[in-house]
C-alpha cells in the first residue's frame, strides 16, 4: 500500500474501533512493522491538526484512540442537548394502543392480546416515557400494572384516555369477521 492507502487504513481501523486500538495490533492489520506504524500515526495526527477537523489521535500508553477535539465539545453538547425523536414500530404502536385503551393491564394480559412476548416493545415504550407502572395486580406474583403518561397523551393530542377515538361498532364486527376468516385460513394450510 501506498502512504495515502496506509494513512486511510489507519484512520478508518481507528474510527470504526471507537475506542483504544494498540499500536501492535495497527501494525498487524497494515502490514507494517511498530515502528513505521507509530511513524504513520504521527503523520496522520500532523494532517489532522493542520487540517483544522473536528477529529484527533491521541496515544494512551501503546495504544491510540480517535477523538473529538475539545474546541467543538460546545457545538456536540447542542446537539446532544436537543430532544430526540422516537420513532414508533408497528409493535410498539400495538402494544401502545393495548396498554392506553386497556390499563391498567399486566404484560401478560398484553402477550394475551397480541399472542406473542411483549417484553421489548413494552421496554421501549418505558424509555420513550409513553407508558410506566401504575401499580401492581392483587394477585399471586403481584404483576405490575402499566398505563399511559401525560407524555403519551401530549404525543397524540387527547387530553385523557376518554379522549381516545372510539371504534364503529359495524366496524368492530367487520374486523372480528376478518380476524375469524384468517383464522380459519391458517387453519386450513
Amino acid at each position: 500500500m501506498e502512504l495515502e492507502q496506509l494513512l486511510g487504513a489507519i484512520e478508518a481501523i481507528l474510527f470504526s474501533m471507537g475506542e483504544a486500538v494498540p499500536v501492535k495490533d495497527i501494525a498487524v492489520a497494515i502490514e507494517q512493522d511498530e515502528d513505521t506504524t507509530i511513524k504513520l500515526i504521527h503523520n496522520l495526527m500532523d494532517k489532522l491538526n493542520q487540517d483544522k477537523r473536528g477529529i484527533q489521535i491521541i496515544e494512551l500508553d501503546d495504544a491510540v484512540q480517535m477523538c473529538t477535539k475539545t474546541e467543538y465539545y460546545n457545538v456536540l453538547t447542542k446537539l446532544i442537548n436537543q430532544p430526540k425523536k422516537h420513532v414508533l414500530s408497528d409493535v410498539m404502536l400495538e402494544t401502545l394502543s393495548i396498554i392506553a385503551y386497556r390499563q391498567p393491564v399486566t404484560r401478560q394480559q398484553i402477550e394475551t392480546i397480541r399472542g406473542v412476548k411483549c417484553d421489548h416493545a413494552v421496554n421501549k415504550l418505558i424509555e420513550y416515557n409513553l407508558v410506566c407502572e401504575v401499580g401492581r395486580l392483587e394477585a399471586p406474583g403481584r404483576p405490575i400494572l402499566f398505563g399511559t403518561t401525560t407524555d403519551f397523551l401530549r404525543c397524540f393530542g387527547v387530553a385523557s384516555v376518554d379522549d381516545l377515538p372510539t371504534v364503529d361498532s359495524v366496524k368492530l364486527e367487520d374486523f372480528k369477521q376478518e380476524a375469524i376468516a384468517e383464522a380459519q385460513m391458517e387453519l386450513d394450510v
